[in-house]
């Protein structure tokens, strides 16, 4: 989820879900290592609890950027074995990974022992020529040889060969049977299916077979839908009772972020999904989009904003309700 899950988003759905575990961007060891650290590894304490997820294929170097993690207070360290891009093929890592699992095993048994949090890989169910059943699971045994912590599945193969990133997401067929039955080969190892999840109820109906369930594009494109996990998944209230509350919850943070220099645009711009099928979201967002970039943009816009949506009984709701 490059440049969507960023600090301000991760707030923003800490708003709609109090239990879920949230996960940063990726972001490579020696950028851990070596870049603005404070920037790149901020979060608000808020967020907890939040994973840090990051790129990499050098055992050292990753075990000393999660202890840098680690200090920092996330709750997970997470090995990105799944990102298909070609500049993360250059630096070898990510998906290009699955061919390296016995590289995978050291990177994580090397991350383990420098952290006392969980440490754990999400990866395909294969690259490119890859049979899914030989490939998934020498990943599996890896990652369980490593002592891992759990294994999240994205349930397609990853093209490096013939796909961009961007159809490496949708292309590639959907096998959540391959995931389910490696839940049941390696029952001790925590499984949790990615892929293509698009609502809570659906993800309810998985955690049958599996240990966890994440959910992104569908999260972040229709955020209201956030608001079911709680009640759905953990039986709980959730933190706010409509999509409407959630935005003026939001008000606060940006009043506190937009005085510290952050443009609105950067808070804003991962909520424009919130009112989705309301009526007056498709002028909540052009609101948005034309007065929102502008230099002196703050609270003020956001709530003219809002002052665009109908108030009718529907609008107020929880919305997946």
């Amino acid at each position: 989820m490059m440049d969507w899950t960023d600090r301000h988003c991760r707030f923003f759905h800490r708003l709609l879900a109090a239990r879920a575990l949230v996960y940063t961007e990726m972001v490579t060891a020696a950028a851990v290592l070596r870049g603005d650290r404070a920037r790149l590894l901020a979060y608000d304490p808020a967020e907890h609890p939040v994973a840090v997820q990051l790129g990499g294929s050098h055992p050292a170097m990753l075990a000393e950027a999660a202890r840098i993690c680690a200090d920092f207070g996330y709750d997970e360290i997470n090995l990105n074995v799944g990102c298909p891009s070609d500049r993360v093929q250059e630096g070898r890592f990510g998906a290009c990974l699955m061919a390296e699992p016995v590289l995978v095993g050291d990177c994580v048994a090397a991350m383990k022992a420098a952290v006392g949090v969980p440490v754990t890989v999400k990866c395909r169910l294969g690259i490119d020529d890859q049979d899914p059943e030989e490939a998934l699971d020498a990943m599996a045994r890896s990652v369980i040889d490593a002592k891992g912590d759990a294994l999240i599945v994205h349930a397609r193969k990853a093209w490096l060969n013939g796909l961009s990133p961007r159809e490496n997401r949708d292309v590639p067929p959907l096998d959540y049977d391959r995931v389910f039955r490696l839940k049941q080969a390696y029952p001790t190892l925590p499984v949790v299916l990615n892929g293509g999840i698009g609502s809570v109820a659906a993800a309810a109906a998985h955690l049958e077979q599996v240990d966890g369930v994440m959910m992104g594009r569908a999260a972040y494109r229709e955020p209201w839908q956030l608001l079911d996990v709680d009640p759905v998944l953990f039986g709980e209230t959730p933190p706010a009772a409509s999509a409407r509350a959630v935005a003026e919850n939001l008000i606060a943070y940006i009043e506190r972020e937009t005085a510290s220099g952050v443009r609105l645009y950067a808070i804003v711009r991962h909520v424009l999904g919130l009112f989705h099928g309301v009526r007056g979201a498709r002028a909540f967002r052009r609101h948005l989009a034309e007065e929102a970039v502008k230099p002196a943009a703050g609270a003020e816009t956001f709530r003219a904003a809002l002052a665009k949506l109908a108030d009718g009984p529907r609008e107020m709701r929880h919305m997946a309700a």
